[in-house]
């Protein structure tokens, strides 16, 4: 069995136990040649009158992953299973103007500020700004028209590393009530070795809050397949941030040992979901920010998460530079029509989400200085925000074919 180096240091037994359930198979048959490198680009509509594209990145061992301009959505993105078999493994919606109707964050890049802020008000060196509350009383995901609701402008080309699409977007001064003009860059690659890499920056001439996450929904069985509690989910963070009833953390540091929030030994999500219940306010399920431990750490990202579904083999490592990492069940998942005529149910899929610490803004003191073990999440001019993230794709028991030598691009 081949398997990540990683993988197989952290979680021998969870290893074990999806070897299990995996029955011995012939080997699979002969597969034609994947084709080359490659990007396209189509016309997807047009939102607030501006054109919509859809970006088509193509690596050299056949993944595929589609991207808009609209919010930097990753409208598709297809892996291999341990049999070679690719499927579409993020949810998304048929059209750009599904998205408009409805987004649920499918996909999109979250900003200014991802995540939630107490009551939408936030103070920078005393002067205290107000944002729209868009989440009952708390301010949530950038407001009513944060990132993922804007076109951004893209332009792709082939690197090295692989097929690449840049996009950026200039968040005017008062935007959703942020003080300053910032200039937001997201790169998206698609590597060779079968690599997403998510790579956001931001500068501003004024200083703000910018704290920007990546919000893929992932369901590695593939969309539409049904829920994910049998995923099996490591998190290297032995640590965690309570929330209170309106899910705003309080402030407190706490361990998750002897908690269901207690992954730091790979186990299925389903396994302790029970004792996260439902109440009047929240559909019940994990929505958690989890403080990682950074380690162990290669080429100044860290090890955030490792995520396997056992029926089709399919790992995916998550790493970043990021001191958080936001662990959504997908609880609000209602029957939203999806991609293909999948309708996605509570749990179908789940987010990864890595970032700042929510409402880090609001964790400061009266001398400015932040709470013991919080980011600060305010951005100087003359500064630059870095955020990267890496999604490494693997399997159970199966290499990866030879990459092309050609690369092409349209």
């Amino acid at each position: 069995m081949q398997v990540p180096a990683t993988l197989a240091l952290l979680a021998p037994l969870a290893l074990a136990a999806c070897a299990f359930a995996q029955q011995p198979a012939a080997a699979p048959p002969a597969q034609p040649a994947p084709p080359a490198a490659e990007i396209t680009k189509k016309d997807w509509g047009t939102v607030d009158g501006k054109p919509v594209h859809l970006w088509t990145l193509r690596n050299g061992r056949g993944m595929e992953a589609e991207i808009s301009d609209y919010g930097t959505i990753i409208v598709s993105l297809k892996a291999p299973d341990a049999g070679g078999k690719f499927d579409d493994v993020v949810l998304g919606r048929p059209s750009a103007a599904d998205y408009v109707a409805r987004t649920q964050y499918f996909g999109c890049t979250a900003g200014r500020c991802a995540n939630r802020i107490a009551k939408g008000r936030f103070s920078i060196d005393g002067k205290e700004h107000a944002l729209a509350t868009n989440n009952g009383a708390n301010h949530l995901h950038g407001g009513v028209k944060g990132f993922d609701k804007v076109v951004w402008k893209g332009e792709a080309k082939m690197t090295d590393a692989g097929p690449s699409v840049t996009f950026t977007y200039r968040s005017p001064d008062g935007e959703e009530g942020y003080p300053g003009n910032v200039d937001a860059t997201v790169v998206y690659t698609l590597t060779n070795a079968n690599e997403l890499k998510v790579d956001m920056s931001a500068t501003t001439d004024k200083p703000t809050v910018v704290n920007l996450a990546h919000h893929t929904y992932w369901n590695l069985a593939g969309h539409g397949s049904g829920d994910i509690l049998g995923h099996l989910l490591m998190l290297p963070a032995k640590r965690y941030t309570p929330v209170d009833s309106t899910l705003i953390t309080t402030g407190e540091i706490a361990p998750v040992s002897g908690t269901p929030l207690d992954f730091t030994v790979m186990k299925p999500i389903g396994k302790d979901f029970a004792a996260m219940p439902a109440t009047k306010d929240d559909p019940g399920g994990y929505d958690h920010n989890f403080v990682l431990d950074k380690s162990p750490n290669q080429n100044g990202l860290w090890l955030s998460a490792i995520l396997m579904e056992p029926k089709s083999g399919r790992i995916m490592e998550v790493w970043s530079n990021q001191p958080g990492i936001q662990f959504y069940t997908g609880n609000f998942l209602d029957g939203i029509p999806g991609k293909n005529g999948a309708v996605y149910q509570k749990n179908g899929a789940l987010c990864l989400e890595t970032q700042a610490f929510p409402d880090s803004i609001n964790k400061q003191g009266q001398d400015g200085k932040m709470k013991d073990g919080w980011p600060n999440v305010v951005l100087r001019p003359g500064e630059t925000y870095s955020h990267s993230m890496l999604h490494r794709f693997s399997t159970v028991n199966r290499s990866l074919p030879a990459a092309p030598t050609t690369p092409a691009a349209k």
